[in-house]
This record gives C-alpha cells, structure tokens and sequence, in this order.
C-alpha cells in the first residue's frame, strides 16, 4: 500500500534511512523537502512504472519514490563512482529486481534509459556548462521511447531569486549553477521532439523552481 506523500513523512522517512548522517546531510534530510516540490515531483509517477533519475547522487529521490510512490523498477545514473555506491547501499535492503545503478560518462547515455516510461532530471541541467547544455537535452531526448515522460525540474534564470540558490550551490556544491529560463528551457525541450504536457513555476521560500513534464 502506498504511503501518504507529505512533508513530515518525508522528513520521518529520511531520518529512519540516513541514521547517523553528517551535519550536511541532515540540514538536506531537514529542509529539502521545505524548499524543492519534491511532493508534486513523486506524484507524477503512475503505479507500476520504471522510472530513471538522470543525475541521481547518493538515490535519495529514488528512494523516496520506492516508499511513496509504486514504480516497478528504479534505475539511477550519476558521473560519480562514490555516488552510486552509495546509493547501492542506500537501496541494499530491497529487492535487487526493483533498482539498478550505473556510473554515467558524461557523454554517453546508456540504453537502459529507454526502457523507463518516465525520467527525472532534478536540479541537474544547471551543473552542465552552458556550452554543453543544449547538446545534454537533444541526446538525453534521443534516448526516450516514444511515450515517455522527461521531467525537468530546475532554478529559474528568468527570476531575481536566481542568486540565492548561485550562492546555495557555492555554499553546498562550490560552483556556480548555469541556470536557464523557464522560457529556454520550454524551448529547448521543444526543438529537441518533445511535448510539453504539464509546466509549473513555484517560489519556494527563496528558491524559483520550474517543473516542466514533457512526452516525446
């Protein structure tokens, strides 16, 4: 059965999980959830389908999704080995049949993606240069099946409330974002073969986010 999505069950979820985190990853396990629509990010995803996270980090949203929503199958990618291995701890205790984790090259998608009905791309497109940004959306939309679902979740260009999270990401991540527009980033989904099928901006406390589903 699955369980109610709501900001504490996410926070409660979180601290079972990560026992013992660090300073860091308890401020993320605290406040995340309060500041990224991770809620509306869960409920897109229908029972039963395989869904892939470009970007994935340690699988924290994956996780989420096996607890508060019903995929058949998660699988995660990320560039960092250190990542995914954590991430394959982080999922140690479920049925290997239900996940999967790959190290990804920067360059080159791997085929398994094409096999998910539904992709998430949370936060991640500006920590892509800008001179590769374009040529990330055209290839990760090449690898969609016809039907599938891109989710493209990220900071507002287009929005003043852009430099808190520039100075979020040189706190947290130490770089500066290469943040898009709703409008570009609309535009760069577009000319690339997909369809647009929902869109959302939403401020959270200080942070101007754009969700934007679209379906190739």
């Amino acid at each position: 059965m699955q369980t109610e999505v709501n900001n504490p069950a996410i926070i409660r979820f979180l601290k079972m999980k990560f026992r013992g985190a660090g300073f860091i990853d308890s401020l993320k396990i605290k406040y995340r959830s309060l500041i990224c629509p991770f809620i509306n990010l869960i409920k897109l995803v229908k029972p039963g389908e395989k869904v892939g996270d470009v970007g994935c980090g340690s699988g924290q949203f994956l996780l989420l999704l096996s607890e508060f929503a019903q995929p058949s199958y998660m699988y995660g990618i990320e560039i960092s080995k250190k990542l995914i291995e954590n991430a394959q701890s982080l999922f140690s205790t479920l049925p290997l049949h239900k996940y999967n984790f790959a190290e990804y090259d920067g360059l080159n998608f791997p085929n398994e993606l094409g096999e998910m009905d539904i992709i998430y791309l949370i936060d991640v497109l500006h920590h892509v240069p800008k001179t590769f940004q374009e040529n990330f959306i055209r290839d990760l939309a090449k690898s969609l099946k016809p039907g599938a679902r891109l989710v493209l979740k990220d900071i507002n260009a287009g929005s003043p409330l852009v430099y808190f999270n520039k100075m979020h990401d040189l706190i947290f991540a130490r770089e500066i974002g290469n943040e898009i527009s709703f409008e570009k980033a609309k535009t760069l989904l577009t000319k690339n073969g997909l369809n647009i099928i929902e869109q959302e901006k939403r401020t959270m406390y200080v942070y101007p986010h754009y969700t934007i589903v679209s379906k190739k």
